[in-house]
């Protein structure tokens, strides 16, 4: 309806086109790919255009306008895109080549990229934390049944090709969501710092990000875990059993409610009770002393994830530390909905010294 009522054509069809275009990723990239969509469009057309006042409109122009215009888009490190949409916009301007396909298309795009533009960052921008919390639960998740597909082998000792072949797929399935943990940390970061409606979540935000990239490590350690427990020859190790099933547990609390300090907290003091037990016994053979430095590992991820400080955490592995405390979340960590003006108000109108009371 815009792009009829504002352009000089009848069949703006390109304008929902651009609209679907830019929205269809994921959450925390739609806006980003608007823009580049737009660039995209302004190179093929302005390329296009040239190359039709200079060599007509034949299919050799054609050919070289796309060359053209994917070099130019390639050069400025766009990704795919971008130089589609470059592609596209240099042929489809050569093609109508009629005066005006340029700049209605030009038009479209702008119109379609800036009603994806206001669904996406003003009308329903996307909740930042719920776009790592969801990667990283769904990460999470498949790390604990990878661990205890892994306690299962343990147990069994003997290969098995059903087991062994479910491990390999929640091996690739880990993979899979570390990458898109990787993406929603810093699409989250964007999202609270660029949005009007969730800026207020801008610590929250950071402390997540930063809670991405200590999960990279959590899983690296649950994928070192799990290949040790696919290659090597572990009977009878009921003890080291039980402790990747004690871990599975953590890491499942933890995929429930990030949010929660209480799980946080219960997850590290499994975490230090395991890696404990994991080294007062030692290791009788090259594969079993492989196997429990996987567990101590993976206990040191679990317990820095959940907040504790990394050097209290590598300290129990040196078995010279105490239990360390995971550090409480911000206070807006799991409340998705937006401040009240009066809570704020009421905030402001204390006293210095209460409000250093509350924050204490």
């Amino acid at each position: 309806m815009i792009a009829v009522r504002t352009g000089d054509h009848d069949a703006p069809f390109f304008a929902p086109i651009a609209a679907v275009v830019a929205l269809n990723f994921g959450r925390g990239e739609r806006g980003r790919n608007a823009l580049r969509l737009l660039l995209g469009v302004c190179i093929g057309i302005a390329i296009g255009e040239c190359t039709v006042v200079i060599l007509g409109s034949d299919w050799d122009s054609l050919a070289l306008a796309t060359f053209v215009a994917l070099v130019i888009a390639q050069a400025l490190g766009a990704n795919r895109l971008m130089r589609v949409q470059a592609a596209a916009g240099a042929i489809l301007t050569i093609a109508a080549a009629d005066g005006g396909a340029g700049v209605n298309r030009l038009t479209d795009a702008l119109i379609g990229a800036g009603v994806a533009l206001v669904f996406t960052q003003v009308l329903f921008p996307p909740e930042p934390l719920a776009l790592v919390r969801r990667a990283e639960r769904a990460a999470l998740a498949t790390m604990a049944e990878g661990l205890r597909l892994t306690a299962e082998a343990i147990e069994r000792g003997t290969y098995d090709e059903e087991l062994h072949a479910g491990l390999i797929g929640c091996m690739s399935t880990v993979r899979e969501h570390l990458a898109e943990v990787g993406r929603a940390g810093p699409a989250g970061a964007r999202v609270a710092g660029h949005s009007l409606i969730w800026r207020y979540r801008r610590p929250a935000a950071a402390w997540t990000n930063q809670e991405a990239a200590q999960i990279q490590l959590l899983g690296s350690s649950c994928l070192m875990l799990m290949r040790t427990a696919v290659s090597a020859d572990l009977p009878g190790q009921d003890r080291l059993a039980q402790a990747v099933r004690e871990l599975a547990a953590a890491i499942t609390d933890l995929s429930t409610d990030l949010g929660s300090h209480q799980i946080r907290q219960r997850a590290v003091d499994r975490a230090f009770t395991v890696a404990r037990r994991a080294g007062e016994t030692p290791a009788p053979s090259m594969e079993r002393e492989a196997a429990t430095a996987g567990v101590q590992f993976l206990c040191l991820d679990i317990m820095v994830f959940a907040g504790a400080d990394p050097k209290e955490a590598s300290a129990v592995l040196q078995q010279s530390a105490g239990k360390p405390r995971a550090i409480a979340p911000p206070e807006d960590f799991h409340l998705p909905r937006l401040p009240r003006r009066a809570g704020i108000h009421r905030l402001r109108s204390r006293k210095p010294a209460d409000r250093r009371r509350r924050w204490r």
